[in-house]
């Protein structure tokens, strides 16, 4: 599943999972954060972090 957050909208969300900078992606696996990126990245870099997690 993916989502999208508006930081402006929800600060309070933001500041729980520690967001200073966008953009920033969050992994997530059984409802816990297991990686986290932040800023630009190539795709594949975006690719391996989802691998890595399947």
């Amino acid at each position: 599943m993916v989502g999208k957050l508006n930081v402006d909208h929800n600060p309070n969300i933001s500041m729980q999972f520690g967001i200073r900078n966008i953009p920033a992606l969050l992994f997530f696996k059984g409802g816990q954060v297991v990686d986290k990126q932040v800023g630009a990245a190539p795709k594949s870099v975006l690719a391996g972090k989802l691998d890595a997690q399947m």
